[in-house]
Parts: C-alpha cells; structure tokens; sequence
C-alpha cells in the first residue's frame, strides 16, 4: 500500500478534511497530501501514501496549473469570494485593457502573501492572525507565472484564465493584483487545480470513484508507484550482487559515465526492482553510487 492517489478534492473542505476522508475510505493512517488547496478550490491533490510520504521533498517543487475566475469590481479580505467585501469599485473597464493587464503578469513577479493564508510569520499562520483583526507586514516572493492564458470575458465584469506557475503562488493574490492593475479591484471567485507536475485532471480519483475501487478484488491498483511518481529523474541500473549493500544504504562503486551529473537525483534499480532515490558522487577518482533514500517496495 505504498504510492500516490491523484485525488480530486471537492470544494467546500480543506486539504486536511480530504485526507481524513481518504485515510476513512482507504483504512490507513499514514497519508499526506502535496500543495495545499484553499477550501474553496476543487481539483487536484496529490496524495501520499505509505512509503510515498517520504518523496514529498520531491514533488512538492513542480509546476502547477489551474483553471480560475476573477470577478471586477469588489475587493474582499481574502482576496477570493469567501471573504467580506472591503472595498467596491464601478469603474468600467474594456476588454483591451483587460487582456494589457493580465500580459504585465506574465514571467517572474513579487507577490505578497495574503493575511489569509497558512504561510507562517515568526511561527505564527497568517490566517490566525487575520482572524484576530491583526495586519502584519509581508516580505514579498518571488513567484514564476510561467503562462497566463485568458479564455473567456463575460461583459468585462469576470475572466475566466487558466495560469501555469511555480511553487508558492497565490491564484487569488493575482487576481486582486490584476484588479488593482485596472484601477479598480477584482477577486477570485473560481479556482480549480487542474494539474500538480503529471498529476492531471482527467486522471484525478474522486470519493465515489475511490470507494468503489478499494472495494474491488485489486483494490489498491488505482495508486501510482513511487518510482512512476519520480519519473522525472534520471535512472540507473545496477548489478544485483550490489543489491544488498543498496539496500542497506550503502555506498557503491560504479561506471563513469558522462549522462550521470554528480548531486543529481536519480532513480536506482537492481534487477529491475526499485531500491530508490540515490546520487552521484566523485570521491578519490572514483564514480560512487550513494543512497539518499531507500524505498525498496515502492514499484510494486
């Protein structure tokens, strides 16, 4: 029972109400989950089960793209459609200068994180201090709006976009930035996740979909392995005499050769089994195999 769900989290609960529900339907305690979505978003929520709770470090770094809506004309506190409304606008604006405004925040930007956020502050979450009517000054981040995409304009009131970026940015602080932008101000009133690295939406698993597969005779068939979750890095094959040693997470002599960048991560096979995550090093002239992570069990 080692791997990742590509789980669909329905609106209207949090990320940790998700796992809880997955832990109920699955009958295991240890499940975690990559990237955090706000209650009000849907989509997708990687999980972690097992074993794979351990590779998080890993995957938690991808890209992330999503499907959204900002609503012009209102500015709530917590820049989406579940905050209090703080400031209203009438300004009218045209689709030309919403379609200049969204194009100025494409590429890499500072952005602030919202008081209504889980991003701690000298220990302290943001949301609990927001919560108490306490503001307290933000450093901002860079971020890295890859690609920003309009796709559909309803009377230049709301925007339907879909935006590709990087780890740690706020959809919601972007669309209260693009309303500002405008010179008037904007929310988010829609947010789905729609891919989480080659996690994707149409292969996400939902609640009723998942208790009708635990239920079945292979039950935990849907889970995607460990080593298929960490496609993305490199793989070496070792010969199976080594595959004790691996095991054990002792180091390895092995061939030079110029496709295996030392400090790189790498997916280390014996026997065509899955032992881990392991790195190359250049000791003494020698070309040395050693084991950051093993995860023997994973692939199965």
């Amino acid at each position: 029972m080692n791997g990742v769900l590509n789980y669909y989290k329905p609106s209207g609960i949090t990320s940790h109400d998700a796992v809880n529900i997955v832990r109920k339907i699955m009958n295991i305690k240890r499940i975690g989950h990559i990237g955090t979505l706000d209650p009000m978003a849907c989509g997708v929520l990687p999980m972690l089960v097992g074993n794979a709770t351990r590779i998080s470090e890993y995957l938690i770094e991808h890209d992330k793209e999503y499907i959204a809506e900002l609503t012009l004309g209102i500015r709530t506190d917590t820049f989406d459609k579940e905050g209090k409304p703080i400031s209203k606008s009438n300004k009218k604006v045209t689709s030309n200068q919403i379609i200049d405004a969204f194009k100025q925040f494409e590429g890499e930007i500072e952005q602030v994180p919202p008081m209504f956020s889980s991003k701690k502050v000298k220990g302290k979450k943001l949301y609990e201090l927001a919560r108490l009517g306490i503001e307290i000054e933000r450093k901002p981040s860079m971020v890295n709006i890859k690609s920003l995409n309009i796709i559909k304009i309803m009377d230049n009131k709301k925007v339907i976009f879909k935006v590709k970026c990087s780890k740690g940015t706020y959809v919601r602080s972007l669309c209260d930035n693009i309303g500002i932008k405008l010179g008037t101000f904007g929310y988010m009133s829609f947010l789905q996740r729609v891919k989480v690295g080659n996690f994707k939406i149409e292969n996400s698993i939902n609640d009723d979909l998942l208790n009708n597969l635990v239920h079945e005779e292979n039950k935990f068939s849907f889970l995607i392995p460990i080593d298929k979750a960490i496609e993305y890095m490199d793989r070496i094959d070792v010969n199976k005499e080594c595959f004790v040693k691996l095991c054990n997470g002792n180091s390895i002599s092995v061939e030079p050769t110029y496709s295996l960048l030392p400090n790189t991560n790498l997916r280390v096979y014996s026997d065509n089994i899955f032992i881990g995550i392991g790195q190359i090093a250049l000791i003494n002239n020698q070309t040395i195999l050693k084991m950051k992570k093993v995860l023997l069990g994973g692939n199965q």
